[in-house]
């Protein structure tokens, strides 16, 4: 069986291609593929004929693999209108021996879900952070268990209904079909957060080109997860302005001679710009561009700071930070990370242990940083499938899947 996942950033459109045999447990890698996209604007659809026209040339090339690839795409889903908030659940065990069955499971999670809904919202996931039987908490499986009286404490998922439904359509109207979608920090830190780490208390960063994107975890939970509207394309567009040159030249720059942290380059280090466009004659110093990205990337730092502090998290997480993202491969970065934000710092890339891949020549493109929320989606999936847990639908006979519940 062939399945597909799909990261639609702003900038660009990361997808892997696995195929899922019986006699192994691993997901085999049989495409990755990287293109330029075009209208996504902070996470969200902009112009659906352009996002259709960019997963052309993406899905053509998917299809030249395997037909059935492109008929079980799973999506990432990101943006600001994302939101989150806790819920809770209670029921009474139904059988006269109090014995914990999985519908009773299923009536207790439902139960959560019952909350005040604008109409233009929808239920992305529905995450169970707990099971209470008759007040004894923190049971992560009640099932078997003996009780009168089942809770469960959730966290739920909720994005704006038109936004989803712009991106599956522009997925559709290119010839993919959808199988499920995942928010992505969610994805992404299933893919370079490990357990121990989720369990000691970490805080996953994806730094994209359009939005920065968090997760924290404590005790193999989900504690907070925020989405911002900036990223790498705001240090691309202050560079643009410091130097007074075009966008497309300002990314050359940024991408050749970027640094995050200014002190490591020395005063004497100039650029002539010429190398990389004719049409300008400008020397720079190095550093200049270097205090420039240094201090948007602090900014971003400290939106994730301030997003711990809500919870009390600011400094006081064992495993530290996990960077990734297009954002995590600029250079400095680790050092200025650690400095912001005062706790330990990893690159994070994609684990390798969930699959195996195909072809050699694809392991330094799948060990890339950008590729973290597609091969958390594909991670995702195979567990869904493995612990047959149920979906739902979005309206309208879209067909569109929404993975409903699971631990993160």
């Amino acid at each position: 069986m062939y399945f597909t996942a799909l990261d639609i950033g702003s900038s660009q459109i990361k997808a892997l291609v696995a195929e899922s045999k019986k006699d192994s447990k691993k997901l085999s890698i049989v495409g990755v593929f990287k293109s330029s996209s075009s209208g996504i604007r902070k996470g969200e659809v902009a112009s659906p004929e352009e996002v259709v026209q960019s997963l052309n040339g993406v899905l053509k090339e998917i299809k030249s693999l395997n037909k059935s690839a492109v008929k079980n795409i799973f999506i990432g889903v990101n943006g600001p209108n994302i939101k989150i908030h806790h819920s809770r659940g209670i029921v009474a065990v139904s059988r006269a021996d109090n014995e914990i069955y999985s519908d009773d499971i299923e009536r207790a999670v439902k139960a959560s879900e019952a909350i005040n809904l604008n109409r233009n919202r929808t239920i992305l996931h529905t995450i169970t952070q707990e099971f209470v039987v008759d007040g004894i908490g923190d049971i992560r499986d009640p099932l078997g268990m003996a009780g009168n009286r089942l809770e469960v404490n959730s966290l739920i998922v909720e994005g704006f209904k038109q936004s989803i439904n712009n991106l599956t359509k522009s997925v559709e109207v290119a010839g993919g079909s959808i199988g499920g979608m995942v928010y992505n920090p969610l994805a992404a830190a299933r893919a370079v957060v490990s357990k121990s780490q989720k369990e000691l208390g970490a805080v996953m960063i994806d730094i994209g080109w359009g939005t920065i994107s968090m997760a924290v975890y404590e005790e193999d939970k989900l504690l907070l997860s925020a989405v911002f509207p900036m990223g790498c394309g705001n240090i691309t567009n202050d560079l643009a302005i410091g130097l007074k040159c075009s966008v497309s030249v300002a990314e050359k720059v940024k991408l050749s001679f970027g640094c995050a942290s200014a002190k490591e380059i020395s005063n004497k280090e100039k650029i002539d710009l010429s190398q990389i466009d004719n049409s300008l004659k400008n020397i720079v110093n190095r550093k200049f561009i270097s205090e420039i990205i240094e201090i948007r990337l602090a900014e971003i730092f400290e939106l994730v700071n301030n997003e711990l502090k809500l919870i009390n998290k600011a400094g006081r997480l064992p495993a530290g930070a996990i960077i990734t993202g297009g954002g995590a491969k600029m250079p400095g970065i680790y050092e200025l990370a650690k400095y912001e934000l005062r706790l330990p710092i990893q690159i994070g890339v994609p684990e390798k242990s969930d699959f195996e891949i195909v072809n050699p020549e694809w392991e330094s493109l799948f060990e890339d940083a950008e590729f973290s929320v597609a091969a958390g989606l594909l991670a995702l999936n195979a567990e869904q499938s493995s612990k047959e847990r149920s979906w739902i639908s979005l309206e309208k006979g879209w067909f569109s899947k929404v993975i409903k519940h699971f631990l993160p």
